[in-house]
């Protein structure tokens, strides 16, 4: 299986610097020529290559190699803004990260900014998290469910998390009684998938996309926030009729819908690369 993947890597460039900076991780810091994040109970090195050491040592599909790359461009490459997009940012990946900490971070994502949601993250592993030593540097493990699930609701807001702090309990209360099972979550469709998501308080259809995407392997969960939806209104107007500038419940499911219609299965790479594209055409910083 690893010869399999360093052959897949070789074959598929990955842009490890634009997929690590697109909104997807928060706990990843560069220095020299190495990326080093914290990816749940476990710290991941990645060279500008894509090759990835691991403090555990794990064989961990971080950047997706299994996806058929070649397939999935061609999918999604509908018009000239996507294959804009693809272009300018070839190689940028979707990242296949740990579950708990996705949901985590993207409940701490609701109403923030990148900024704000890593310093959150930082402040949560560091005051719960383990302290180890990798690479000669100090990082701090993710705490897991069961730990974040015993922590007083005021311990948690400490982390700079204000209301978020309740959600933050609560979804943690919910995986580690396994009324949540994340492995099962996996095998679920992306509609079941996201219904059983949403439970957990303080996610909604965005924060659920974003944590099927990046956690789950719901490749057509396509995240709407304020950027897609200007997005959609700058390129795809015609395509997307959107008349307001917040959505319901029932116009997120069939702006969902409409949208893989037109994408594919593949959907969520294209909302990736829009995403991308249009965040770095303002400007806008990153990690």
């Amino acid at each position: 299986m690893k010869k399999l993947l360093c052959e897949m890597q070789i074959k598929q460039t990955i842009d490890v610097e634009n997929s690590i900076n697109s909104g997807q991780v928060f706990l990843w810091r560069k220095n020299n020529d190495f990326w080093y994040g914290v990816n749940g109970q476990d710290v991941l090195q990645i060279n500008s290559n894509g090759k990835i050491e691991s403090l555990k040592n794990n064989n961990t599909d971080f950047f997706r190699n299994k996806d058929n790359f070649d397939e999935i461009i061609k999918s999604i490459s509908k018009d000239k803004t996507v294959k804009t997009a693809v272009e300018k940012f070839a190689g940028l990946r979707i990242i296949n990260q740990d579950p708990f900490q996705c949901i985590i971070s993207f409940i701490v994502s609701s109403n923030s900014n990148i900024q704000k949601i890593k310093k959150s993250l930082e402040n949560i592993s560091e005051k719960f998290g383990e302290s180890i030593e990798y690479k000669n540097q100090e990082f701090f493990l993710f705490p897991n469910a069961e730990t974040i699930s015993k922590i007083s609701m005021n311990e948690i807001k400490k982390c700079g998390v204000g209301y978020r702090a309740k959600f933050i309990k609560e979804a943690a209360k919910m995986i580690s009684s396994q009324k949540i099972v994340i492995e099962d979550l996996k095998t679920l469709s992306y509609v079941d998938a996201k219904k059983k998501i949403c439970t957990i308080p303080g996610i909604g259809n965005k924060v659920a996309d974003c944590i099927l995407l990046f956690s789950l392997d719901k490749l057509e969960a396509f995240p709407l926030d304020r950027w897609m939806i200007r997005i959609l209104e700058k390129y795809y107007s015609d395509k997307f009729q959107l008349y307001t500038k917040t959505i319901t419940e029932k116009q997120y499911e069939s702006l969902h819908e409409k949208i893989v219609d037109y994408f594919g299965p593949y959907a969520g790479y294209a909302q990736q690369f829009l995403f991308k594209m249009e965040r770095e055409n303002y400007q806008k910083k990153w990690l």
